[in-house]
């Protein structure tokens, strides 16, 4: 079961807004990255401006320095997405996992 101290721990302050990178967001619901991106890709209606903020190269670089585990992020050709408490909540709405609902209300 997902707690807060699992979502706490994996939040970051992009542009003065709390966030969690796709890639936590991935792990704490219990899904592959690529199946978070896939989701946001096919329903763009649902995450409106606010929802997710596309990092540039230099937060991209500040992610990395920040959390070791994401050092394959500096080769990766595209930015990650960071997810807003609205964008997490839409999310799972998408997703409908059991660890995105507990994940969600954490």
């Amino acid at each position: 079961m997902t707690n807060i101290m699992d979502v706490e721990d994996k939040m970051i302050t992009l542009r003065n807004q709390q966030v969690i990178l796709s890639n936590h967001v991935a792990e704490l619901y219990g899904v592959e990255t690529r199946e978070v991106n896939q989701a946001v890709k096919n329903n763009p209606n649902k995450f409106p401006e606010g929802y997710i903020i596309e990092l540039n190269k230099k937060e991209k670089e500040e992610v990395v320095k920040i959390f070791d585990n994401l050092g394959n992020l500096l080769y990766s050709p595209s930015n990650p997405k960071a997810f807003t408490e609205r964008g997490l909540y839409m999310l799972a709405t998408i997703l409908k996992g059991p660890k995105a609902e507990e994940t969600t209300i954490a």
